[in-house]
């Protein structure tokens, strides 16, 4: 039998490394080709990772309902206990009804109210664009009197920025959100095409989504079931530690992220209303997309929005920044620490690491996961060192290190000053 599992052993660690070799000369002799195939692969089971994706994200929410309905049942009657059954395939129908219907409304929500108001503020910055050039060309003009090569140094830069974005909001925005809208209202085959295409991924993973919902339980036993057929139970063991640390780290980070953003985007929405500031739509969408991003993102919807703002009245620039601040400061001290608490376990330091390093190798979407990944790369370092370290019977704690080296040659000449002295030594002494 060891016999047996050696060679499995060696065969796949020949298998995984002859892999890794033709992904690494794939990947620079060959096109990518394997790349493509997974991009391929990755649109056609698009409508399963949307499933997995949004149970992902719902299970809590059908926990939460499931616990809410057992609760209510409780309390009508409780001298019985449970009217309804933990397990009943009906409590899980039921949780899984309220949560599409609570996701759905929240959709309706979204379309019917914001994105009009959205679709108008973008409108009226395209249609305004050309008095903000005007305003912020006076501004430059006025405060650089003085000075005219630097005026004409920023002049230049204003110029050749506001061709730009003129370009870019001219040619690119909004023929896309006319193409948008069209496909949407007007029914342009073009743009239609690709709508019902991503509506039929998106309905087939809500089919998925509820089925995965209602069997996540059965799921988790048969994968479990599957992985300690595979491996020796010791492996197993660690992978599924591994496993609960990667979901506890994900689902804390992610969902929580998530749900914090969409709270500051509605207290902007809100706070923005109230102050009657300039785009409050346009500006809340920006401000609560961009707060998923830790550590950079307060900044980067906070400045530009404040930005636009200015071009409109300073005075309400001024509402805005005071207002963003102490909502930033509600969600640092509040808010974020009640949802997210510790969910990564990573230092500030780390985490802007992690931000820079997944935003430069994939944009957006790597600055949202980089610190997740990055704190569950942090975890399974960490178990492997303590492993390490409990096998060698060595403190666990970082601070037993610091000065082991000293403490080590101090024992040593101690241990040396205390020996008895040689016979050479005894008969050089008088």
């Amino acid at each position: 039998m060891r016999d047996k599992a050696s060679y499995w052993k060696w065969g796949l660690t020949v298998f995984l490394t002859v892999c890794a070799i033709l992904v690494f000369f794939d990947a620079l002799f060959m096109k990518s080709t394997l790349w493509n195939f997974f991009s391929q692969l990755t649109r056609i089971l698009s409508p399963v990772l949307y499933g997995l994706a949004l149970a992902y994200l719902l299970s809590p929410i059908i926990n939460w309902f499931e616990t809410l309905i057992l609760r209510l049942a409780e309390r009508r009657k409780p001298q019985q206990g449970h009217v309804i059954s933990p397990n009943s395939p009906w409590l899980r129908a039921a949780s899984i009804f309220l949560t599409w219907s609570v996701v759905i409304f929240m959709l309706y929500l979204l379309m019917s109210v914001l994105i009009p108001q959205l679709a108008d503020s973008i409108y009226t910055l395209i249609s305004n664009t050309e008095n903000y050039y005007n305003t912020a060309y006076n501004w430059i003009t006025s405060l650089l009197e003085n000075n005219p090569e630097l005026s004409q140094q920023v002049l230049r830069i204003l110029d050749v920025f506001h061709t730009n974005s003129q370009t870019f909001l001219s040619q690119e925005l909004l023929p896309r959100l006319q193409a948008l809208v069209a496909s949407l209202t007007d029914g342009i085959w073009s743009g239609l095409w690709g709508v019902l295409v991503f509506a039929k991924n998106l309905i087939i993973g809500i089919i998925i989504s509820v089925y995965l919902m209602a069997t996540k339980e059965k799921s988790m036993a048969r994968c479990c079931k599957i992985l300690y057929s595979v491996f020796c139970e010791k492996d197993a063991r660690l992978i599924m530690h591994g496993a609960r640390t990667t979901n506890k780290i994900f689902s804390g980070f992610v969902r929580g992220k998530l749900l914090d953003s969409l709270i500051i985007g509605i207290l902007c929405f809100f706070g923005c209303s109230v102050l009657r500031i300039p785009y409050t739509p346009l500006i809340s969408v920006v401000v609560g997309v961009t707060n998923v991003i830790p550590f950079f993102g307060p900044f980067l919807g906070a400045i530009p929005s404040a930005f636009l703002i200015l071009l409109v009245n300073p005075l309400k620039c001024l509402y805005f920044a005071i207002f963003v601040l102490l909502l930033q400061q509600l969600d640092g001290n509040v808010i974020g620490p009640k949802i997210l608490g510790d969910s990564t376990g990573i230092s500030s330091f780390w985490v802007i690491v992690a931000i820079l390093v997944g935003g430069g190798f994939f944009g957006v979407t790597g600055m949202f996961l980089g610190v997740p990944v990055f704190a569950c790369v942090q975890a399974l370092l960490q178990f492997l060192v303590d492993q390490r370290l409990r096998k060698r019977h060595m403190p666990l704690e970082a601070s037993a290190y610091v000065h082991r080296d000293q403490e080590a040659s101090g024992q040593e000449n101690g241990a040396a000053s205390s020996a008895p002295p040689t016979k050479e030594q005894s008969q050089k002494q008088p």
